[in-house]
């Protein structure tokens, strides 16, 4: 397995922090489509920010319980994007919306914060979205995540078939600690960040977005 952790900065509203996030060195740049998310963007403003993407920088397309017509509307005005279910999706809604796999797509697991509750079912959440490229493993917070919260990571089981993107509370101080502890249980690792790298909801930090990357690469 290869030592390269891609990075993902998710909630871009703005040209110019799509600009920087590019130019710190991101593989992959996230539109919130969740109309109660203080980082939403209507798809037709995404397509005009994605459309500043050069090529290699992947844009991935936020949906939560989204119906499958406005799914697939959004990503047909977005060529080569990579959707992420991040609601209550079931694999058949997830198979449709991608138009039986047309799209490639991420599925979130929102995992837990009560240490004491059960463990969250990691292999079995892999196992039945084991159409989707990569399990995205995210704080279990209110309103679908973007809180800046972490869940305890020591508490995962490996899951050595799995491509999982690691988010939830990511910041620059702690992204390699997370990438150390998670590395071992997975096929393949990326990191994903929102909050963590904010002057203020949908503003991005463009300093942040570089100690960030920084961070990861080190």
């Amino acid at each position: 397995m290869g030592t390269r952790t891609p990075v993902k900065i998710c909630g871009l509203t703005r040209p110019e922090d799509v600009d920087a996030v590019v130019e710190a060195g991101a593989d992959a740049i996230g539109f919130v489509f969740y109309p109660p998310s203080a980082r939403y963007v209507t798809p037709q403003r995404a397509a005009e920010l994605a459309a500043r993407l050069p090529a290699f920088v992947t844009p991935v397309l936020l949906f939560v319980n989204t119906p499958a017509d406005d799914v697939i509307a959004a990503a047909s005005a977005i060529p080569g994007a990579l959707l992420q279910f991040h609601g209550d999706e079931t694999p058949e809604e997830c198979w449709a919306s991608s138009r039986q796999g047309h799209s490639a797509f991420l599925r979130a697991a929102r995992i837990p914060l009560d240490p004491d509750g059960p463990p969250f079912d990691l292999i079995g959440f892999s196992k039945r979205f084991d159409r989707a490229k990569a399990i995205l493993l995210d704080a279990h917070v209110p309103g679908y995540g973007g809180g800046g919260r972490t869940f305890d990571w020591s508490l995962l089981p490996a899951a050595p078939d799995a491509h999982l993107v690691l988010s939830g509370g990511l910041t620059p101080d702690n992204v390699a600690d997370g990438i150390a502890a998670l590395r071992p249980l997975c096929r393949t690792l990326a990191v994903d960040v929102s909050s963590g790298v904010e002057a203020s909801k949908g503003i991005k930090d463009h300093g942040k977005v570089r100690a960030f990357i920084e961070a990861v690469r080190g």
